[in-house]
């Protein structure tokens, strides 16, 4: 049933918001040039890998030194405004469609994170990862790492269709309020180091 109602919602969600997402595209390649899609692999269902998909929003800017310069210092004008009303997410719709997301569930991480998750922590991967989760209704980017894994396995071990649809609703909520979209000083996620 859920991967049914996540391909109907997703087919639905993309036939609806196909003038936006061609609008977004053809913005981004124009301010930003190409690659318009910024693809990395990430851990899915059991830990299997697979390539996310999001609108692009930073820069390629490197230091004096060659390399890629602080993502706070790469984030483009248009890029902030499409994080802060999650349109970068939006191309993840199709990795719905392709079976390997769901609308709700853990997001997916960074596949160098896997060896290091305790057991406990590694359980987010018993459910496919969606594009919103219970912790991102409760903190979103702004939680620390220990609370955001405790409320993905929370999440694991109380998945319904009604908890999916409240998650759903109060992403929308989060959304207009823009609340916990970085965490502070950051512009994304500080890097996971295990537990220490």
């Amino acid at each position: 049933m859920k991967r049914m109602f996540d391909f109907l919602a997703a087919l639905l969600a993309i036939l609806l918001l196909g003038p936006v997402l061609l609008l977004i595209a053809l913005l981004v390649r124009i301010i930003m040039g190409r690659p318009v899609f910024f693809r990395q692999q990430r851990p899915g269902l059991y830990g299997k890998s697979f390539y996310i998909c999001k609108f692009r929003t930073m820069s390629f800017a490197c230091g004096e030194d060659g390399l890629l310069l602080p993502d706070r210092k790469r984030i483009t004008k248009l890029g902030a405004f499409m994080r802060k009303w999650s349109l970068d997410e939006l191309p993840q719709l199709f990795n719905i469609l392709k079976g390997e997301m769901s609308l709700v569930g853990p997001r997916p991480l960074l596949v160098e994170y896997l060896p290091l998750y305790t057991p406990y922590q590694a359980r987010r991967h018993e459910v496919k990862p969606g594009i919103t989760g219970w912790a991102q209704v409760n903190g979103r980017n702004a939680l620390n790492w220990d609370a955001r894994f405790k409320l993905d396995v929370w999440y694991v071990e109380h998945q319904s269709f009604n908890l999916d649809m409240k998650i759903i609703f109060l992403t929308i909520w989060k959304i207009l309020k823009r609340e916990g979209i970085n965490q502070p000083g950051q512009a994304t996620m500080e890097e996971f180091k295990g537990d220490k």
